[in-house]
């Protein structure tokens, strides 16, 4: 997240392999006078060490890496870095605006009552069903997931913005994070002990060697299904607005121009309703995961009466 990551730049250029002709084509009436190269375009998507402005591209903060033994950490502030923190403090700023509005009037209005009803549906839509009323406690950690997932989804889809859950490096550190709060909600429901012989899968002592690896495999399947499909579909989009754009550039003509850019605002508007959804998913999912491990105490108490 610190630095450029390899992994999402060779993601994207594999996953624009097919809009390779169309890049050697505008590559190329370039160097014959002034065309454009069509791999720019991915530029918007990659992370950098600037941000794009209406002034041009403006450099960001750069520190000296840090050596630990073979180890080098790069804490200099990347685009997407960037976005990241700048979504956390408008997170805050709009948090502490709704605390203060509650001060002055338990009547909402506007912007705090449409919250409001966000919230009210995020507890008796998810929270309530997936872990009952022990989930109440939790609410704070899951509704500042959904509103900082959407945050940062929407960034990308706003002029010079950038998406920083296009980095898969913020996605598993949030991955990273679910899985933390599934363990700690697993063991404060169960006690450690119940918890670590549920690891056995309740089979004979003697294919514990079998079922422990797996339940240990199956505890960080569910974060990185988490972690990889907020990252692939938040890319998704993208790329498919890429594709259209090279449609433009392939055809080189006015006359075809209109129709990949009808299409491209249509895949804008989806991309608002993913921006959303994917934030929704993301929550329900780990509440739902949260939810396994804190009924299977009352399961477990149920089977003892």
């Amino acid at each position: 997240m610190f630095f450029e990551n390899p992994i999402v730049q060779d993601t994207l250029q594999q996953a624009t392999h097919a809009l390779v002709d169309t890049a050697t084509i505008a590559h190329t009436s370039g160097e014959h006078g002034g065309g454009f190269n069509f791999m720019h375009l991915l530029d918007h998507m990659k992370d950098s060490r600037s941000v794009e402005s209406p002034l041009g591209h403006l450099s960001l903060p750069q520190f000296t890496p840090v050596h630990l033994g073979s180890a080098t950490i790069d804490l200099s502030i990347t685009k997407h870095v960037f976005f990241l923190l700048l979504c956390g403090v408008l997170l805050v700023i709009a948090m502490m605006y709704v605390a203060r509005s509650y001060k002055k009037s338990l009547v909402p209005h506007g912007f705090v009552n449409l919250l409001e009803l966000v919230i009210v549906f995020l507890r008796d839509e998810v929270v309530l069903p997936n872990m009952g009323p022990a989930g109440l406690r939790y609410m704070p950690y899951l509704l500042t997931t959904f509103f900082y997932i959407l945050i940062m989804n929407l960034a990308g889809l706003i002029p010079y913005g950038a998406t920083p859950t296009g980095n898969i490096m913020v996605t598993a550190g949030l991955a990273v994070i679910a899985f933390c709060m599934i363990q700690i909600s697993a063991i404060r429901a169960q006690g450690l002990t119940h918890y670590l012989a549920h690891l056995t899968g309740g089979a004979p002592w003697y294919l514990w060697v079998i079922m422990v690896p797996i339940e240990i495999l199956g505890l960080f399947t569910k974060p990185f299904a988490l972690c990889m499909r907020l990252f692939a579909n938040m890319t998704g989009g993208h790329i498919v607005i890429l594709s259209l754009f090279g449609l433009v550039l392939m055809f080189r003509s006015y006359i075809v121009a209109p129709f990949p850019l009808m299409f491209i605002v249509g895949i804008y508007m989806l991309e608002l309703f993913v921006a959303f959804l994917q934030a929704y998913v993301f929550t329900m999912l780990t509440s739902l995961f949260m939810g396994l491990g804190t009924q299977a105490s009352s399961h477990a108490e149920d089977s003892k009466h």
